[in-house]
């Protein structure tokens, strides 16, 4: 796995909050929220000039695509399909604020049954490390 940049490291903390702004009163009026988690940018890893990784949220866990500072913004619900090692993945472009916006593929909608962060950091780097890596070979 490739490392970040510092700056990529600050993008993703920023973003992570950014998020947990624009969505704390939904988070805490839903009754399916986590209290355990907050807003955590996981595991992320160039794709091409994007980043890709985890996001985890009190409602859901996710695949984030943050697209390249000079990509043409995408309008709130655009669809596209992003072919990972693991497959294919259908991302929605989802605006954080009128400034910042992330592609996001929804995989888990429930996570009230972790007990911690750590389990969330745990299910995170699991579900990154299947959707990184290619299918296995079919042996001849």
């Amino acid at each position: 796995m490739q490392a970040l940049a510092p700056d990529d490291y600050a993008r993703l903390q920023s973003l992570a909050e950014r998020y947990y702004a624009a969505h704390a009163a939904s988070f805490k009026a839903s009754a399916g929220g986590n209290p355990r988690l907050g807003v955590d940018m996981l595991c992320f890893q160039p794709l091409g000039k994007a980043l890709c990784g985890a996001l985890i949220t009190p409602l859901s866990l996710s695949l984030a695509l943050v697209p390249a500072v000079d990509e043409p913004t995408a309008p709130e619900g655009a669809r596209r399909n992003v072919m990972l090692p693991g497959g294919c993945y259908p991302f929605v472009a989802e605006w954080i604020d009128a400034d910042t916006w992330v592609w996001r593929c929804m995989l888990l909608d429930d996570l009230s049954h972790l007990t911690s962060l750590q389990d969330a950091n745990r299910l995170a780097q699991h579900l990154m490390g299947q959707v990184m890596a290619p299918p296995p070979q079919a042996s001849r």
